[in-house]
């Protein structure tokens, strides 16, 4: 899962990431909202955590910025701004949550699980797919009821692909969503190669009813058997 974290306050900003790294999310980052509105033009995300009270600009601009890109990633406004009129307005743009400063970094991670679940699994604990099971908190995949084995970025390929199931995926794409935006930096696609080759093999030999299809120079789709 892929969070951009718009913040600029170091300390915060620092904590955050920190903690959401070690929860195994792909975290980015912005500290301006010029920023912070080129990488939500630029990039995907799944949930956005956005400080209101930027130094250039208004985070509910972001908001706004959003609903017109018709983007479906979570956004929790996180802000020492507890005003009432800002809740609401925030609200009205389109954020799911609204967390004030000061915050336990476990209720962060409360709310941010609680987000992913409503947004890309209709609110639910495990998804299910074929005979695949997933368990998003705990991060554990099941095939036939039988616990498999896979690395943080073979499980966030498969986690992706479920996401969206049926539809082409191109290489970019998957890069960025698992890699975040460094994939840039990339000299080729080899490390997404041998990510998914080595994923494409789990699941054949543990019986997985869902494959993922090499479509020819244009990236995968994953459907179910």
């Amino acid at each position: 899962m892929k969070i951009l974290v718009i913040e600029d306050e170091p300390d915060m900003l620092d904590n955050m990431v920190r903690s959401l790294e070690e929860e195994k999310y792909v975290v980015e980052v912005a500290t301006t909202f010029e920023t912070a509105s080129e990488k939500i033009h630029l990039y995907q995300y799944d949930c956005i955590l956005l400080d209101i009270g930027l130094p250039d600009g208004n985070g509910l601009t972001i908001l706004e910025e959003l609903k017109v890109l018709d983007a479906t990633q979570g956004v929790i406004i996180v802000s020492a701004r507890n005003a009432v009129d800002d809740r609401v307005a925030g609200l009205n743009l389109g954020a799911d949550d609204y967390l004030p400063k000061p915050f336990h970094m476990a209720e962060l991670h409360a709310r941010v699980k609680s987000v992913l679940r409503r947004r890309k699994f209709a609110g639910n604990q495990h998804i299910e797919l074929g005979n695949l099971k997933i368990n998003p908190e705990e991060r554990n995949v099941f095939i036939d009821d039988e616990l498999i084995t896979l690395n943080r970025k073979e499980y966030d390929i498969l986690l992706y692909f479920i996401s969206n199931k049926n539809r082409l995926v191109s290489k970019t794409a998957l890069g960025e969503h698992v890699w975040g935006d460094q994939v840039d930096e990339a000299d080729s696609f080899d490390f997404i190669y041998s990510q998914i080759k080595n994923l494409r093999k789990k699941l054949k030999e543990h019986g997985s009813q869902l494959e993922i299809q090499a479509i020819y120079g244009i990236g995968y789709k994953l459907v179910q058997a």
